[in-house]
């Protein structure tokens, strides 16, 4: 349950982020509105989407969501994961979103509570007991 409620607090923090940076680029091209479909303008987002999630979790080991229920992410030598396990963690766990969560659903029958992101980028959350 902490899992879910830290990725819907990341969620509204991420669409924050999401509106200034959009609110940046639309004063940067002018005022002009962007066009649904844009390929350049959704490459724009993920990459703010990745640069906010690989951020926290390099820097941090938790994004501001995580931090709110003490959940960290880690690698297998116990420290922040590095810049390539963030990437394969983020992009792996987009996956899991097309696929209808499948990804996180793995976690609930994974004797770890390992989600399909986790195995990939060799991470896991943990817990702080503070």
């Amino acid at each position: 349950m902490r899992r879910l409620t830290a990725i819907f607090y990341d969620c509204l923090l991420l669409t924050a982020v999401l509106f200034v940076a959009t609110s940046i680029l639309i004063l940067i091209i002018g005022g002009d509105a962007i066009e649904s479909g844009n390929l350049a303008y959704n490459a724009f987002l993920l990459s703010i989407s990745f640069l906010y999630f690989g951020w926290h979790w390099v820097k941090g080991g938790q994004t501001l969501g995580m931090r709110s229920w003490h959940i960290y992410v880690i690698n297998e030598s116990m420290q922040n994961p590095n810049w390539k396990q963030a990437s394969l963690r983020f992009f792996s766990a987009l996956l899991s979103l097309l696929l209808l969560g499948l990804g996180f659903v793995w976690s609930l029958f994974d004797k770890n509570k390992l989600a399909l992101h986790d195995k990939l980028s060799k991470t896991r959350l943990i817990v702080s007991k503070d």
